[in-house]
């Protein structure tokens, strides 16, 4: 087939990778135009880009997706599929284009976690599994028919970033054998809402207030609220008026005698702040104008009032 890529993070590079290691025909890929960024404001390449341009395959980078000469140039390609993995939400004179649609990747097992981060949203909530599942494209965000899924196994130490990179590797996986079955005509797409379930969670985008700790929380919510934030955007706290972004803590079923947000430490090798019915030891922590440093180093160079 024909296929037209979609994509922009790293996220997606791994399922193009999986396509042109497959010997798929990736005739071009759609991403993000250029932007500036870092102290220099250097004009920064998506992922994506990068890997295609280094590939030599056609890339295109419109500003609105309906342009016409975008249109154009899109139908010029004569694709028969289009795959989108982390890109943006598509109108429908785009993804209904090709003679068999197209197929997106998404980070959960819909219609569970439908939404921008389905990643963050199932650590956050101590899911003990998460998955991937291909879909066809439709009106409505997120609810285009089923075609396959797989599941993912979490950790109970896992992060987001964790979960990011083993959804990431069963994607692409799972959307090589998605293709396959499209060549053979095997697949029998199905409806999500006949997908057996009930209460399906939802993974709304992270904002600035979704990261800021409330302690006064038991501690395996806050545990979870830290590592389902991590590496990315990052859950925070306030330590003496400055924040203290932390990356990784340890769970401490100890009933605390201090009160819910508030700390101990000996000031050199370890810091805890207590939940309603429990400890959180820091481990890796940034404070606000520093790096991020295991809390050992923190302490030997922060100053307690």
């Amino acid at each position: 087939m024909r296929i037209i890529f979609m994509g922009t993070p790293d996220f997606a590079v791994a399922s193009l990778d999986a396509l042109v290691q497959a010997g798929e025909q990736v005739v071009a890929v759609v991403t993000t135009p250029d932007k500036p960024a870092g102290r220099g404001q250097k004009m920064h390449e998506s992922a994506v880009k990068q890997y295609a341009v280094a590939h030599q395959i056609p890339v295109l980078q419109p500003e609105k997706l309906r342009n016409p000469e975008f249109l154009a140039d899109l139908k010029s390609y004569q694709a028969n599929l289009q795959i989108v993995v982390a890109f943006r939400m598509l109108p429908e004179v785009v993804w209904d284009m090709p003679q068999h649609g197209t197929v997106n990747v998404h980070a959960s097992l819909l219609p569970n976690y439908r939404g921008a981060a389905p990643i963050n949203h199932a650590v956050m909530n101590g899911e003990k599994t998460s998955g991937v599942t291909t879909f066809l494209l439709q009106h409505e965000i997120d609810t285009g028919n089923v075609l396959l899924q797989k599941e993912v196994a979490i950790a109970d130490t896992d992060n987001a970033g964790d979960l990011h990179d083993a959804l990431m590797n069963a994607g692409a996986t799972l959307l090589l054998e998605t293709v396959n079955a499209l060549r053979a005509g095997t697949l029998q797409p199905t409806p999500q809402d006949a997908i057996e379930g009930s209460d399906w969670k939802h993974a709304p985008k992270i904002f600035k207030e979704d990261c800021e700790i409330d302690w006064d929380r038991p501690g395996k919510d806050v545990y979870n609220q830290i590592r389902g934030l991590s590496p990315y955007p990052t859950a925070f706290t306030k330590l003496h008026d400055k924040v203290l972004k932390i990356y990784e803590t340890v769970l401490v079923n100890e009933k605390p005698t201090i009160a819910a947000g508030e700390y101990e430490t000996d000031e050199k090798t370890y810091l805890r702040f207590a939940c309603t019915d429990s400890f959180l030891d820091l481990k890796l922590v940034q404070i606000e104008g520093k790096k991020r440093m295991t809390v050992g180093d923190f302490l030997r160079g922060y100053r307690f009032p």
